[in-house]
C-alpha cells in the first residue's frame, strides 16, 4: 500500500495535505501563539479524541509556559456527518477564572461543537478565549465569532488522518486525507 492512498472502512482517500506541510504549519501556529501570549501562562484545552495529535504537536512548539486541560464532546459517532446533537462527555478539571484559555480543536465543520465549548467556557469567566483549529471548513461553517488560529482551510470534503477519523480508524496517518471520488 502506497501512502498516498489509503482504504479506511472501505473507502478509498488519497492525499489532501502532506505531512511536511501539517509540520511547518504547526510549528507557524505555535511560533505565533507563543508572540500572542507572550508573559501569560494560558491554559490549552485540547477536544478529545480528534485533536490529540495536533494537541502534542502543537504544545511543543510553544515556547512560553502554559498548562494544559482536555474536554470531550460526541456529535458524530460513527458517521461521516455530525449528527447536530452535542453532547459533553468529559468536562475540565482546572480553573478557568480569569485565565487566558485556548481551545485547540482538530476542526471545524459546522460550527455546532466550537459553539457549545464557547458557551461552556465563556459561563466560567476566562480573562480571553482563543481558538485555534488544524482543519476549518469556511463554506460550512456557521459561527457568529472568529477563530484565532487557523491551520488550513479545506473544501466540504470528508478527511481523515493526523488525530481525525472515520469510526475510529485513520487517526493514526500522518498525514491529512480526502475520501477519493473516483474508486
Amino acid at each position: 500500500m502506497s501512502d498516498e492512498i489509503v482504504y479506511i472502512n472501505g473507502e478509498k482517500f488519497k492525499i489532501l495535505i502532506p505531512e511536511q506541510d501539517i509540520k511547518r504549519r504547526v510549528k507557524e501556529l505555535g511560533e505565533q501563539i507563543s508572540e500572542d501570549f507572550k508573559g501569560s501562562v494560558p491554559i490549552f484545552i485540547g477536544v478529545l479524541n480528534g485533536s490529540v495529535i495536533f494537541f502534542a504537536d502543537l504544545i511543543r512548539e510553544v515556547k512560553i509556559d502554559c498548562e494544559i486541560d482536555f474536554l470531550k464532546l460526541s456529535s458524530y459517532g460513527d458517521e461521516k456527518i455530525s449528527s447536530g446533537h452535542v453532547k459533553l462527555l468529559k468536562d475540565l478539571d482546572c480553573q478557568v477564572t480569569g485565565r487566558d484559555i485556548i481551545v485547540v480543536e482538530d476542526i471545524i465543520d459546522s460550527g455546532l461543537s466550537i459553539k457549545f465549548i464557547k458557551n461552556l467556557i465563556m459561563l466560567k469567566n476566562p480573562k480571553s478565549l482563543s481558538i485555534v483549529t488544524l482543519l476549518y471548513k469556511k463554506n460550512r461553517v456557521q459561527i457568529d465569532f472568529k477563530i484565532d488560529y487557523i491551520g488550513f482551510e479545506i473544501g466540504d470534503e470528508f478527511v481523515i488522518g493526523y488525530g481525525l477519523d472515520y469510526a475510529q480508524k485513520g487517526r493514526n496517518l500522518k498525514a491529512i486525507y480526502v475520501i477519493d471520488s473516483q474508486k
